[in-house]
């Protein structure tokens, strides 16, 4: 089974800069699709849209911190302007650290994990509901995590901003669905990400003890983002996708 032809479809992905982010952009930029990549790093982005400019993709570069509502407004406006539309949004920025025991963290430090996770999905979905709703269509996939319904030591913040995402993920499936908008998650296990450095520096709890080798390489997770924008993701609407073994990935035609 082949990955869907997104052929001239417009993707919008956030924190794009690298790890899942710039994964999903090769993927989605191989597919067919014109991408618009946002992170708040702004230089690293022009330069993935370069390459994949250079590679013959249309590409758009556009510096954006998700938990600030009005950039996200503008860079939705200029993806729109830029591209011609917007069928698909990955919600994939997120944090992680600092990490540690709750009552050790500073409010503030914890608090800026739920800005960029929670309220950046929310600020990104509402923004982008507007021409979706207009064209009767449009995907939202939101990177979810197993953390959403099991805690870990030292990870307040991230269950708690997931949990969040996941129950987003099914109010909006239930407000939406019958006008055309599929909203979903993807929990794809451990994956080799810089997020991952933090965690084993950490050294709290058994995420932290994994070998590098057991994390799931980036370009599976994009080729998984890619599928699930297809048809095939119709049977995931409400819900986290998990298929985190290379056995089921394969059974399911995401990997070859």
């Amino acid at each position: 089974m082949a990955l869907p032809d997104l052929t001239g479809q417009v993707v919008l992905i956030t924190g794009a800069s690298r790890g899942i982010g710039a994964a999903a952009a090769n993927a989605f930029a191989q597919a067919g699709a014109k991408v618009a990549l946002l992170a708040r790093s702004g230089d690293q982005v022009t330069a993935l849209a370069a390459d994949l400019t250079a590679a013959g993709h249309r590409a758009l570069a556009l510096s954006c911190d998700v938990a600030d509502y009005e950039q996200v407004r503008q860079a939705m406006a200029e993806t729109l302007q830029e591209l011609g539309g917007l069928d698909v949004v990955v919600n994939n920025a997120g944090l992680i650290e600092p990490i540690g025991h709750f009552g050790d963290l500073d409010p503030g430090d914890w608090g800026k994990v739920i800005d960029v996770n929670v309220k950046g999905v929310a600020h990104c979905i509402h923004a982008a509901l507007p021409s979706m709703l207009v064209q009767g269509r449009g995907t939202i996939i939101n990177i979810s995590s197993g953390a959403a319904t099991n805690v870990l030591e030292g990870w307040s913040h991230y269950c708690a901003s997931k949990a969040a995402v996941l129950s987003m993920t099914r109010a909006l499936h239930a407000e939406y669905a019958d006008r055309g908008i599929r909203i979903m998650g993807l929990s794809p296990g451990t994956v080799a990400t810089n997020m991952q450095v933090a965690i084993k520096a950490s050294g709290m709890n058994p995420v932290s003890q994994l070998a590098p080798e057991a994390h799931k390489p980036t370009a599976w997770v994009g080729r998984e983002l890619v599928w699930l924008a297809g048809p095939e993701g119709d049977a995931f609407c409400g819900q986290d996708f998990q298929a985190r073994t290379e056995d089921a990935l394969r059974a399911r035609g995401i990997l070859e």
